[in-house]
């Protein structure tokens, strides 16, 4: 026979004040959880709206990020040269070689981080025409002026329109306020690609950009790539391919730390459930040695018990996940190990996660309510009978 399941459901309403702390802990652990894989994949999402998929963009091969990699301009012309690359009405392909690099900036709520400075030439605003201008203007070609990102402006002292940032020996002023899509661009400040590279004294860039004729153009791009001697030393990869790699550093950091907090805070949950467990199969014991009287196996006592405590972490799954949920209207900045720079990003959840989360809480469940189980199911039916 099956232990009737309103059985299960009345246990809980008997023991309310042990069933709220445990529902507490394994809220907490799942919120923990949650959230760290909420942070590794708000990361991931952030760098790969970065990039788009008909972009491509040329880097030094071996180089780390787009800070460490170097394009003299003679190897820019070939590349500008090679077919697959879309054209402009100007005749003019749509591509923007550009010097990136990284100055300090004083952080509003204290203390200072790197911010990436990003020089670009017109055609970027047509790789890119996610970023739009949210406040001011956009800056002059040929002049030491800036736009920032939305990040930048909100996190950093005077990153807001009107004001000047101090940096390889001149003064560059603000003139407008960009939006991305929270893409990773909102946490950079882009300028005039030939200012920049008079300023610091270069003749190279660091990562060329450059838009795809058709979709399939890019198998013709790598081809050329191979055969070409003066491009054996670069290599082009799609530019959201290549931002999603330049996030997984981070996103595994934070995994791996944040999965070794939780280990130690679930140790904890599962303990709590294993009491409370016990504590349910102490206090029924008669009942236990009754339901064997009345001929249930010892089985259905075992499921029973277990069913009790998985449902039990399922529920505390749940509350721990929707408190979660509200953490995607945050929105945070850190270092990003690839680039060396500040990066914002938003917690993000997907439908991986929260089937993730859910089978963790069950997991700690049944680990919890497992041996309490066991122990009720291999209670004597006279033993029992006689604790009353």
């Amino acid at each position: 026979m099956k232990i009737p399941f309103k059985y299960i459901l009345r246990n809980f309403w008997a023991r309310r004040l042990t069933t709220s702390i445990t529902l507490g802990g394994v809220a907490l652990v799942v919120f923990v959880f949650a959230a760290v894989l909420m942070m590794a994949y708000g990361v991931n999402k952030t760098l790969a709206s970065t990039g788009a998929d008909d972009n491509v963009i040329v880097t030094r091969k071996s180089s780390q990020g787009e800070i460490s990699s170097i394009i003299d301009r003679e190897t820019a012309n070939i590349i500008y040269a090679l077919p697959g690359i879309a054209k402009g009405t100007d005749g003019k392909p749509i591509a923007s070689g550009e010097p990136v690099v990284i100055i300090n900036l004083n952080k509003i709520t204290g203390g200072m981080s790197n911010v990436t400075v990003r020089a670009v030439a017109p055609a970027a605003f047509v790789l890119r025409p996610q970023v739009k201008l949210k406040e001011g203007r956009l800056f002059n070609f040929g002049s030491r002026e800036l736009i920032v990102g939305s990040s930048i402006a909100q996190n950093f002292e005077g990153a807001t329109v009107g004001s000047k940032v101090k940096f390889a020996g001149d003064e560059w002023s603000i003139v407008g306020v960009f939006e991305a899509d929270g893409s990773g661009f909102e946490s950079e400040m882009w300028g005039d690609a030939n200012q920049l590279l008079a300023v610091f004294n270069r003749t190279t860039y660091s990562t060329i950009t450059f838009k795809l004729s058709s979709p399939d153009a890019f198998d013709g791009i790598q081809s050329a790539f191979a055969k070409e001697p003066r491009l054996q030393q670069f290599e082009p990869k799609i530019e959201k391919k290549y931002f999603e790699e330049q996030s997984e550093m981070m996103a595994t950091f934070i995994r791996i730390l944040g999965i070794f907090i939780t280990v130690i805070f679930s140790a904890g949950a599962i303990i709590g459930a294993m009491i409370t467990m016990y504590g349910a199969v102490a206090n029924r014991t008669v009942e236990v040695g009754t339901l064997r009287a009345l001929g249930f196996r010892r089985s259905s006592i075992l499921i029973a018990f277990l069913i009790e405590s998985l449902m039990l972490s399922f529920i505390g799954g749940c509350i721990g996940l929707l408190i979660a949920s509200s953490l995607q209207f945050v929105r945070i900045s850190t270092l990003n190990f690839a680039s060396f720079s500040e990066i914002a990003f938003s917690f993000a959840l997907s439908p991986s996660i929260i089937i993730t989360t859910l089978i963790f809480s069950l997991f700690m469940g049944f680990v919890g309510g497992f041996l309490p189980a066991f122990q009720a199911a291999r209670l004597q039916i006279v033993n029992a009978l006689r604790a009353s």
